[in-house]
């Protein structure tokens, strides 16, 4: 009898643990919201635009380290940690964004984070691992 009672209640907890769960996801994506998502890019792609545009700002959302040790000319350390939505950046939100790390998973999460906050021209092109161009240590 014992042992009826622990497993019913064990199967109460996962059925409110499961229902809590599924609550904060509606809840995250409720009233028809949809996510802001950026361009994703290939390398070539990235660097195309590079070319075309000057003014096309790169971003290196890797470690301050990390960059130290090489990063692509031309681009700027914004660690993903410091992307904050309550933080203001220093470029207009119209801006064409490039973002990239090292394997392409906190250039995703960079990216998609600048987007919710407003940055209407944001790509990810993933990660300096995949790029086949020059990089420098300077």
């Amino acid at each position: 009898m014992k042992q009826f009672f622990l497993l019913a209640a064990l199967i109460c907890f996962g059925v409110a643990a499961l229902k809590l769960c599924t609550a904060r996801m509606r809840s995250n994506y409720s009233g028809g919201e949809q996510r802001k998502c950026a361009a994703l890019l290939s390398a070539e792609e990235a660097k195309e635009r590079l070319e075309a545009n000057p003014a096309v700002i790169l971003l290196d959302v890797r470690s301050q380290e990390e960059y130290d040790g090489g990063h692509i000319p031309g681009a700027v350390c914004l660690p993903n940690e410091d992307i904050q939505a309550d933080l203001p950046l220093p470029f207009d939100k119209d801006a064409e964004l490039l973002v990239y790390c090292r394997s392409g998973r906190r250039s995703a999460e960079a990216a998609e984070k600048l987007a919710a906050m407003g940055y209407t021209n944001v790509a990810d092109f993933g990660g300096i691992q995949d790029w086949p161009y020059e990089t420098t240590a300077e």
